[in-house]
């Protein structure tokens, strides 16, 4: 009786005079994943490896981390790894390009039907980065001044490449200072840019405020065990931060299948601190190298590659009631 009494108090005087705690939302997949691409057969154009040769058609390939961009033009765009199906032994070999695809004009929800996405010609192959190391892990893309970038790794320095439209593409080197090694990601928030990398066991950070020149900082969250970060995405909502990071569970991969190598285990941390997360997540989701989007309508969705199908799928994310804090 006397908790009841308590917790009636705690209501009048948040409604009376409008003390309100701070409250953490959980996000959530609602409803199914759409399969909006798979991606076509195409003749390989990177070097020749144990089990590709350059010229050859391939008509499996499998892409991986991938990011969204819309144009000027009303077209949404899509870019990330890729590469012709290998044997399990070999199962990155070939990650030397990015796949482009783009969907029919128009607002993001209204392209989410099965496999409307169509690939177009890849970008960024070797022969077009002279100087370069021939692979190219996870690109990221953004628009700054009118001008597209393209970052990606796995490198440190990142590298990166510039476009006026998503179509031509222009190699500009190193980004100086940028942190090692992979899957990078930039979040632009109150005028600075915040740019993620997974290191060994952690997830890196540099910022700037001009995108060229970067200061390095503490890792933003680490892991005590054997399981590495991968893929990871850093958004600003409700006044709080989110890290969405995959889980990469060597242990867990028998050396078989290709979906012990793409695991679909997305975490979920939060923290007012940008430069700090806490090892607890505050929820889980069935994802592969996510993304992380909002359209035109302010609606959120989250992406999967290689799960739940071959390709690229897109789910709707919404945000659910959960952790009240002071």
């Amino acid at each position: 009786m006397k908790n009841i009494f308590i917790l009636v108090l705690y209501v009048f005087f948040n409604i009376t005079f409008g003390i309100a705690q701070k409250e953490i939302r959980i996000p959530a997949i609602s409803g199914e994943y759409v399969h909006i691409y798979k991606p076509k057969g195409d003749i390989y154009n990177g070097p020749n490896s144990n089990e590709l040769k350059q010229g050859k058609y391939y008509k499996t390939w499998i892409p991986n981390d991938h990011c969204f961009i819309k144009d000027d033009r009303d077209f949404w765009h899509l870019f990330g790894i890729t590469h012709p199906k290998t044997s399990i032994s070999a199962i990155h070999e070939g990650e030397v390009m990015s796949f482009h695809a783009i969907a029919p004009q128009g607002a993001f929800k209204q392209t989410l039907k099965k496999r409307n996405w169509k690939d177009i010609p890849k970008v960024l192959t070797p022969d077009k980065r002279p100087g370069d190391l021939p692979d190219l892990y996870a690109p990221t893309c953004l628009k700054k001044s009118g001008t597209y970038h393209l970052i990606w790794g796995p490198t440190a320095p990142l590298r990166y490449a510039t476009s006026k439209d998503l179509y031509n593409w222009n190699y500009q080197g190193m980004l100086k200072n940028t942190p090692e090694n992979r899957d990078p990601d930039v979040l632009f928030f109150d005028g600075k840019y915040y740019l993620i990398t997974c290191g060994l066991y952690c997830i890196n950070i540099a910022t700037s405020d001009d995108f060229i020149n970067w200061t390095p900082h503490d890792p933003i969250i680490s892991r005590s065990d054997s399981v590495d970060f991968e893929s990871p995405k850093l958004i600003r909502y409700n006044g709080t931060f989110y890290l969405f990071a995959c889980a990469w569970d060597n242990s867990k991969w028998d050396r078989k299948s290709i979906s012990g190598a793409y695991q679909h285990i997305t975490y979920v941390y939060q923290s007012d601190n940008i430069f700090k997360f806490s090892q607890s997540p505050i929820t889980q989701i069935n994802a592969h190298a996510p993304e992380i989007m909002q359209d035109e309508d302010g609606d959120w969705y989250i992406s999967s590659a290689e799960w739940p199908n071959r390709g690229v799928s897109v789910a709707k994310l919404i945000w659910k009631s959960g952790i009240p804090i002071d």
